[in-house]
């Protein structure tokens, strides 16, 4: 069974960083697309970042780029979303999600990361 298991979020401050860390089970990740989502309340939920499992290929969102940073340990299975200099427009739920290649999709349970100014 695939199983994502989102932790890391947390209350910090403006211009700290988090760690978010997906643990996944079920699957490796050699095949998989891993992407990490956040949702804010009162808005719809929107892609931050994902990497491939296949060769390694990232992709950021606009608004983090240069601030978070992913990276996957395959020893461990587990992705990790490293967030620098957060925002408090960075407060949100973050999920993440495996797809694999056949376009199947499987989620987390969210995290919650909540940045004050």
């Amino acid at each position: 069974e695939v199983q994502l298991q989102a932790s890391g979020g947390g209350l910090v401050q403006a211009g700290g960083s988090l760690r978010l860390s997906c643990a996944a089970s079920g699957f490796t990740l050699d095949s998989y697309a891993i992407g990490w989502f956040r949702q804010a309340p009162g808005k719809e939920r929107e892609g931050v970042s994902c990497i491939s499992g296949i060769d390694g290929t990232r992709y950021y969102t606009d608004s983090v780029k240069g601030r978070f940073t992913i990276s996957s340990d395959h020893d461990k299975n587990t992705v990790y979303l490293q967030m620098n200099s957060l925002k408090p427009e960075d407060s949100a739920v973050y999920y993440c999600k495996a797809r694999n290649t056949f376009g199947s999709d499987f989620w987390g349970q969210g995290t919650q990361v909540t940045v004050s100014s």
